[in-house]
């Protein structure tokens, strides 16, 4: 899932996110939010782009426009205005918004901690019934809180898996996934020897290096923290998972300049059958149909040892603003979209996973999906509670793709300072 990112501690994500609308209005300033007429009440929503732009017939935008139709027919008194930004821009570009004094009612993107430090949000149990509240996933809805308290609330989550082409690996005589990191290199030179120009896609490009990174530290006991909840971004775990990454890259093993190659480009090179294997999520599976892509097998990820037994369970964040004072309108949004056809639509859709029991419950008869359910359980996350995590993400997403061609140590090293930074 795109996950995208920004912050800081006081005006923590508030001051490093601005708004570019893809929608057909321009946000006004504060709240003004009562329509001329009587009683009708405005809210404003900002919402990232899980489609292929404007105009694509899977568009952020258009979905959100069904949704809000059958809101607002349910709820005649409340408008809702949805403005949808790329995943690459919507971190750089609320804050400037929330600067400027046109803070948003809804909010849905890919991190809510930087807005509690500022005290910009309500509370989860303000603007959320208790009857969904008590459907989330345990584990999920526990992300959303700061100190105890809940302020995000999971909307759509996912989990990681190896994809392999099968027919690539037959012409390379491979017979099987491999398990560890020795047996995924043998398994590359194999592709590359068979003339195969990618045999490993390593999107570390800007839109979704922290996922991959973290995947692969997981791969050797390492990750963003270690077992105390200090930051370990230069532990000797993860300096070495870089280093074995260096070496694969040196040896043409994966994607040309992979801090330059975005996930989405990778993956829709793995459904042109450019690409032997790739890390990806049931977000995936779309882009690998469109191509026509229908020979290829899911397996757990390799680790350096043997097959991780964890796995990177991503989720994107709703979460409402409080300047506006529209708690009760937005309680009712959120309940008619958590209880209605539209959270649904979405993992219909974007081939997403629901954050719901009941939502869960629904998908279990599709096998496509089966091994990503599968791994939400037992799924590791990103410290998104530490509120640094939203300066942090950004800059990893901005040099960690450095690491595999510089010295792995020194990367990680800054990244680290930048974490622990006050």
């Amino acid at each position: 899932m795109n996950m995208k990112l920004v912050g800081g501690a006081a005006l923590g994500l508030a001051t490093m996110l601005v708004l570019s609308s893809c929608g057909s209005s321009t946000p006004e300033t504060g709240g003004g939010d009562t329509a001329a007429g009587g009683g009708q009440v405005t809210l404003k929503m900002v919402a990232a782009d899980y489609g292929d732009g404007p105009g694509k017939p899977n568009s952020g935008q258009k979905f959100w426009e069904g949704v809000v139709k059958e809101f607002e027919a349910a709820n005649p008194t409340i408008k809702v205005d949805v403005q949808v930004i790329n995943w690459n821009d919507i971190d750089k570009q609320v804050a400037t918004m929330i600067q400027n004094g046109q803070v948003p009612d809804i909010l849905q993107t890919g991190d809510y901690s930087g807005f509690v430090a500022d005290q910009l949000l309500y509370k989860v149990d303000e603007v959320l019934s208790p009857e969904v509240s008590g459907d989330m996933l345990q584990k999920f809805a526990d992300y959303g809180k700061v100190d105890g308290t809940a302020y995000g609330i999971p909307f759509v989550s996912s989990a990681r898996a190896l994809f392999y082409n099968k027919e690539l690996f037959s012409k390379a005589g491979i017979a099987e996934p491999p398990k560890t990191w020795d047996e995924l290199k043998a398994a590359a030179k194999k592709l590359k020897d068979s003339g195969v120009s990618q045999p490993f896609g390593l999107p570390l490009g800007q839109e979704e290096a922290q996922a991959e990174s973290f995947l692969w530290m997981l791969g050797n006991g390492g990750g963003y923290k270690d077992a105390g909840g200090k930051w370990a971004i230069n532990s000797p775990q993860n300096v070495e998972t870089f280093t074995y990454l260096k070496g694969m890259v040196a040896e043409g093993l994966t994607t040309p300049n992979p801090g330059t190659k975005d996930r989405k480009t990778v993956w829709e090179d793995f459904g042109a059958g450019k690409v032997g294997m790739v890390n990806g999520g049931p977000m995936s599976i779309p882009i690998f149909d469109a191509a026509g892509l229908k020979d290829y097998g899911v397996a757990p990820i390799p680790g350096k040892a043997g097959p991780l037994d964890t796995t990177l369970g991503v989720m994107d964040w709703i979460m409402a603003f409080n300047k506006n004072g529209h708690a009760a309108e937005i309680k009712k949004f959120f309940d008619f979209f958590y209880t209605g056809t539209a959270a649904q639509k979405i993992s219909d859709t974007y081939k997403l996973l629901p954050v719901t029991n009941g939502g869960i419950e629904k998908l279990s008869g599709d096998e496509k999906l089966k091994p990503f359910l599968d791994g939400l359980p037992n799924a590791s996350f990103y410290p998104f509670q530490d509120p640094k995590w939203a300066d942090l993400n950004p800059a990893i997403k901005q040099t960690i793709g450095g690491a595999v061609t510089e010295d792995p140590a020194k990367v990680l090293g800054d990244l680290q300072k930048t974490a622990e930074a006050s």
